[in-house]
């Protein structure tokens, strides 16, 4: 609030009482200078924001030490469960909600309708695009490994059948050196003395493969019929060893030991 002090009627005016006084004819009165200063003093402001500044503080110390102490609330199981029941069972209305609501119709104008489906129809286009790409992509990468997979089976392939002409070829020195045919015997004598031609007996080796690819052919028929080219040492050396069974109802069968499985 501005405070002046008004002039006595018929005073005179301050400036001439100054010079009055200046020229010693009367004594100069006291002059009230007008305040300047605001309402608010300076003091004032000065203690609010060191207040402000100490809250700051306290607040940055309190943040500091949460952070240095790493409280976390864990929830106990069964407030956990029954949170997750509650929200169950919110989703739930949602889903029936949804599910019992009837669409709403944007607008009755054809127009917009038209251009809506439109968009709608791109939309649908674009994903079955994207759709259509990725299974482009995944078939070539199956028909890439398929390629590849017969590739490697081709390879091993090659690889069983030299190994197997390795082991047979190995197979009949072996039993050409250890269990050759009677050298007498290379056919068989036709016991009645007839005019038939002898029959000609197997090797060990040759019995072993017609077995071999018997019991690999026909897995479910494994068994092969002893016919008189079968040597009967032969077959009594297989049978004693393990290496080939007997039909349980027909003796003149025999198959191979399942060695494979």
């Amino acid at each position: 609030m501005m405070v002046r002090h008004r002039r006595a009627p018929g005073a005179p005016p301050v400036t001439q009482r100054l010079r009055k006084g200046a020229r010693g004819d009367a004594m100069a009165e006291p002059i009230n200078a007008e305040p300047t200063s605001e309402l608010c003093p300076v003091d004032a402001k000065e203690e609010l924001l060191k207040e402000c500044n100490n809250i700051w503080k306290e607040l940055e110390e309190c943040q500091s030490k949460l952070m240095l102490l790493g409280i976390e609330t864990l929830l106990q199981s069964d407030t956990k469960l029954a949170l997750l029941m509650l929200q169950w069972k919110a989703l739930i209305v949602d889903y029936q909600e949804c599910h019992e609501r009837s669409p709403e119709t944007i607008s009755t104008n054809p127009d917009v309708l038209l251009e809506l489906g439109k968009e709608e129809l791109q939309k649908v286009k674009n994903d079955l695009e994207k759709v259509l790409s990725a299974v482009c992509s995944k078939n070539k990468q199956l028909e890439e490994d398929l390629k590849r997979g017969l590739e490697e089976l081709h390879n091993k392939m090659l690889q069983l059948k030299t190994y197997k002409k390795e082991l047979l070829s190995a197979l009949g020195e072996f039993l050409d050196e250890h269990f050759p045919l009677p050298k007498d015997s290379g056919s068989a004598i036709n016991k009645n003395f007839s005019s038939e031609p002898a029959v000609e007996l197997l090797a060990l080796q040759e019995i072993l493969e017609i077995l071999i690819n018997k019991l690999m052919a026909t897995p479910h028929e494994p068994y092969v019929t002893i016919n008189e080219s079968f040597w009967p040492p032969y077959v009594e050396l297989l049978l004693r060893f393990g290496m080939a069974l007997r039909h349980p109802e027909d003796p003149n069968r025999m198959r191979l030991e399942a060695f494979h499985k």
